[in-house]
């Protein structure tokens, strides 16, 4: 009796220690990745099963309490959200909106450095970002935000359907709008693919896209311009990657399967491939959409064109175009020839065409 009163703990302690074990693996990137393989192609919509409209409820009275205002249901002022990719001029157009009275820009507030916090900020400021001297004048004040942040938010999660619990991100959005003197502006550079997350939670709120050409988008993103060679592999490009690029293609790949690091042949074909669905995203879910070539170009144009678009007067329409200094645009032919680029992005646009990507419909936006 013993012997089978011992057989059976051990049985226990061996079956609580496989499953300890297990439940740590899985929370690893090959935990994941092994999920993702086994349910691809198997999982329904993030609401599989629900009914689309709920029935009446059985008994009065239920939900019948006085709810409160929330930031994000209010329509006056609407706030402004920007959604652009890392290096595509999205602070200079934070910048803008920075200079016009009666708006509170937020810069980055998903960034790693939690410009809230002054102990983990820091104080330096991207020699790129011209006429800028720092990025977290508007969060001063704000340190109770640290109780919604997280950190995963930075590369964990880059896709986010329409009702993706996510609580901690959304009563921080709310925060911000709601902390904002006048109208709050949340210029982002995380949210192309959380856009039907940000639509749907935010649904008065005005998104504007920008985006610009994805070789000199490419090349700004490099050390320097020779740095990852044409006959780089992924591999080589690990010790250059400033902006993400591998956390990115690795955790949009359980969306996206064709993202998978491990079967790209150099690092622009995933750079090329984010940025066309980026671009997919943005004009699907957003109200209008601007190229950094054109704002640089033509700011005349482009900047009155953004305010009408945001219910904003042109009174310091002088002084903000004063703000664009553009850069050298067309650079790209200083890191390879069209053939090569056109070689590589033909090869990618046929994988998204296989994907459906080229047939998503566009969203008209109000």
């Amino acid at each position: 009796m013993s012997n089978v009163s011992f057989a059976h703990r051990l049985r226990l302690r061996i079956r609580e220690t496989f499953f300890r074990l297990l439940r740590r693996a899985l929370l690893t990137e090959d935990g994941r990745r092994i999920i993702a393989d086994t349910m691809m192609g198997v999982a329904g919509g993030d609401r599989a099963g629900l009914p689309a409209s709920s029935a009446p409820l059985p008994y009065p009275g239920l939900g019948e309490s006085p709810r409160l205002e929330s930031p994000r249901l209010s329509s006056s002022p609407p706030p402004i959200f920007i959604t652009a990719r890392f290096r595509s001029g999205s602070t200079l157009l934070w910048n803008i909106f920075r200079h016009v009275p009666g708006c509170t820009s937020y810069y980055e507030p998903l960034n790693e450095r939690q410009w809230f916090n002054e102990t983990l900020r820091g104080n330096r400021v991207d020699a790129s970002h011209v006429g800028v001297e720092n990025y977290w004048r508007e969060y001063s004040g704000l340190q109770h935000l640290d109780r919604w942040y997280r950190l995963h938010w930075i590369d964990q999660h880059l896709y986010m359907a329409p009702t993706f619990w996510e609580p901690n991100l959304l009563a921080y959005l709310e925060a911000l709008v709601a902390a904002a003197p006048g109208r709050a502006v949340l210029q982002f550079n995380r949210v192309d693919f959380r856009l039907p997350w940000l639509a749907h939670q935010f649904p008065h709120a005005l998104l504007i896209h920008l985006y610009r050409h994805p070789r000199d988008q490419w090349c700004s993103s490099l050390p320097a311009i020779d740095s990852v060679p044409l006959n780089a592999s992924v591999a080589d490009f690990a010790s250059h990657d400033g902006f993400y690029l591998m956390a990115w293609a690795r955790d949009l790949s359980y969306q996206f399967p064709f993202l998978d690091p491990r079967f790209a042949e150099h690092p622009y074909d995933l750079f090329y491939l984010i940025w066309r669905l980026s671009y997919a995203f943005g004009r699907r879910y957003c109200h209008a959409s601007f190229s950094f070539e054109g704002l640089c170009q033509h700011p005349d144009v482009e900047l009155p064109r953004l305010l009408k678009i945001c219910g904003l007067d042109l009174n310091e329409l002088d002084q903000l175009i004063s703000l664009v200094v553009p850069p050298k645009l067309c650079e790209w032919g200083r890191y390879a020839d069209q053939r090569w680029f056109a070689s590589r992005e033909a090869r990618c646009d046929e994988i998204l065409a296989r994907f459906g990507v080229a047939s998503w419909p566009e969203v008209t936006r109000p």
